[in-house]
């Protein structure tokens, strides 16, 4: 097939969680004949086992369909998306790296609110929008109410809206006219320097890393040398290709188009998403604009439960990086737990995700802490530091200033369920920015608030008060100052620090409490008592006590002198204190969890 840069659609598909935008990508597939009915399964593109059992996808991909419409043959660049929150950095790369994009909204449910976030990013990027009605053969479907929306949100006439359903097949032909009719073809001088944006990679055991590219100018031979602008790294091209189901090898990719090069690189550091690849004889000026380090949200400590395994730990998560840019890791050590990883991830989902990773795929069993986000402290010696871990807190006479991170929150739900969601918020700290009806009964509140109340249960929360219907994102919004505390948990007198934790001291009496509660429910009786405090700084704030296993040592007394049972009781006792001094007490794995499970 001759190359034409006029022939060349690039798009993405934006939507929200199980809008049907993985199913709608097989369609496509299976329409432009790309993949053969003996290779065609459910989520073809998700090819990890968390992402079909979970039916949500992880990492970004990209597939090359060919199509000939009115005699001409048009190479047609997917590059599929995730819908959460957690993966919008690569989203955001996705779109960067499209010229159109299908903005999939499920009819049964409507718009939601990570399919507004992802649009005003895609809008952002000036991308053309083809807006599709999905599984509008549902009994459920409520397609007028869905049409309104869609027409609201984008301001466009009703026609454009195109009525689908991934499940049937029903206007898949309409979608593939529009991409080709509608998305412009890319821009870019195909005589100037090589630019190439770097918009996700994946790790080849045997081959190194794969990086995933489109060029935005200029073009690539197979063997040409090449230049990292972030890194200034330069490499051989050993091989380019584009991305069909199977790595389909190529000796040139021209401006446009959307390919992979394998150069043997091995380090994860060498490569990263967003970044720009030129050529080293006739190299660009400047990078593509937009490249930023992504920045972890959460923190958490992950240690293996055998202190063996720490190597093996270790060579789990860089080998983990290498498929997921935004995990980041360094080495810490708890007195509790031994040597482990401080590790930061982009939210719950992606912590959980990893942790679930290094079990089935690395066969690695861990211990994460509790995740917390990242503070900065301002000292009275006008020194700044940044606190990941309730061991770098400073004592409090030291401080000046603490601030935390603040995100714009956007709830879109049911009127029904206002209320509560309100009082949900308040209680977490956050407050009311706006609130707009999109429709006649749903509702889009924004909430300014503080990251740290959102990382533990509040989605969860969120999703049993309005019974499955509210849709949540956020997007980060800087730091501001804040009331800041250190939860040291002790037994008998000696600090867990693994169990440490920074609150705001409006919840600290609360959660200290709860905390000792859960741990008297959850540590098994001892020979002796267990003193279990919650304190900050020097002050105890709660206290419980799980009672010593009770042996009755008067069993063998019968009659006689009361005298005689008080001196086999007094010996008890004596044992009991030497016991104390030097027996240590075994704190169960799933104790490590307990403040997340605080209001099960």
């Amino acid at each position: 097939m001759s190359y034409s840069q006029k022939n060349i659609r690039n798009f993405c598909i934006i939507a929200h969680i199980d809008h049907g935008k993985s199913t709608l990508a097989d369609r496509l597939l299976e329409y432009t004949k790309t993949i053969s009915e003996r290779e065609l399964q459910n989520q073809l593109l998700d090819d990890m086992d968390l992402e079909r059992e979970r039916g949500i996808t992880i990492k970004s991909h990209a597939i090359q369909m060919n199509h000939s419409f009115m005699g001409t043959t048009y190479t047609l660049n997917l590059i599929d998306t995730p819908g959460h929150v957690d993966f919008s950095y690569e989203v955001s790369r996705s779109i960067a790296a499209c010229e159109g994009a299908l903005l999939i909204v499920d009819a049964a449910q409507g718009i939601e609110a990570q399919t507004i976030s992802n649009l005003y990013l895609a809008l952002e990027n000036d991308l053309k929008i083809i807006p599709v009605m999905n599984k509008i053969d549902l009994d459920s479907a409520d397609i007028e109410s869905t049409k309104d929306q869609i027409i609201d949100l984008l301001g466009c006439d009703g026609s454009e809206i195109i009525g689908a359903s991934g499940k049937t097949g029903q206007g898949i032909e309409q979608i593939i006219d529009a991409i080709i009719n509608k998305i412009p073809y890319p821009s870019g001088d195909s005589r100037g320097h090589l630019q190439a944006l770097i918009f996700d990679s994946v790790y080849n055991p045997f081959r190194g890393i794969e990086a995933y590219f489109k060029i935005v100018s200029g073009s690539i031979k197979k063997n040409d040398k090449v230049k990292f602008f972030s890194t200034g790294r330069e490499y051989h091209a050993d091989e380019i290709g584009t991305l069909r189901l199977e790595k389909e090898p190529k000796e040139i990719i021209n401006t446009g188009d959307v390919g992979y090069i394998i150069s043997g690189i091995k380090n994860a550091q060498e490569v990263k998403v967003g970044d720009t690849i030129t050529s080293c004889e006739n190299s660009c000026k400047s990078p593509i604009s937009g490249f930023e380090e992504v920045k972890p949200m959460v923190f958490s400590g992950i240690y293996p439960v055998d202190s063996d395994d720490y190597e093996e730990l270790r060579s789990s998560l860089e080998k983990l990086q290498l498929n997921d840019a935004s995990l980041t890791f360094e080495p810490e050590s708890s007195i509790a737990l031994g040597f482990g990883f401080r590790c930061g991830f982009l939210g719950m989902l992606h912590m959980e995700i990893i942790q679930e990773r290094l079990e089935r795929e690395f066969n690695m069993s861990v211990i994460n802490t509790v995740p917390n986000v990242s503070y900065y402290a301002s000292l009275k010696n006008k020194e700044n530091i940044q606190i990941n871990n309730p061991s770098d807190f400073p004592s409090v006479d030291q401080i000046e200033k603490v601030t935390e991170p603040y995100i714009k929150a956007q709830i879109i739900t049911k009127s029904d369920f206002i209320g509560q969601v309100m009082n949900l918020c308040i209680e977490k700290r956050g407050v009311l920015t706006s609130q707009v009806y999109l429709t006649t009964n749903r509702v889009e509140l924004s909430f300014e608030m503080p990251l740290a109340e959102i990382v533990f249960d509040f989605y969860d929360k969120l999703k049993s008060i309005s019974k499955g219907y509210a849709s949540f994102d956020y997007q980060a919004d800087g730091y501001k100052s804040t009331s800041l505390v250190k939860l040291d948990i002790m037994l008998n007198g000696d600090q867990v620090d693994a169990l440490s934790s920074l609150l705001h001291k409006k919840h600290a009496f609360t959660i200290g409490k709860k905390i000792c509660i859960k741990l008297k429910e959850l540590i098994p009786k001892q020979q002796f008592d267990v003193a279990i405090q919650g304190a900050i700084g020097s002050k105890i704030i709660a206290r419980e006590t799980v009672k010593a296993v009770r042996k009755d040592v008067t069993a063998k007394c019968y009659g006689g002198d009361i005298t005689r049972k008080r001196k086999l009781l007094e010996k008890q006792k004596k044992g009991k204190k030497k016991m104390k001094q030097i027996g240590s007490v075994e704190i169960p794995q799933n104790a490590f969890l307990a403040v997340l499970k605080l209001n099960d």
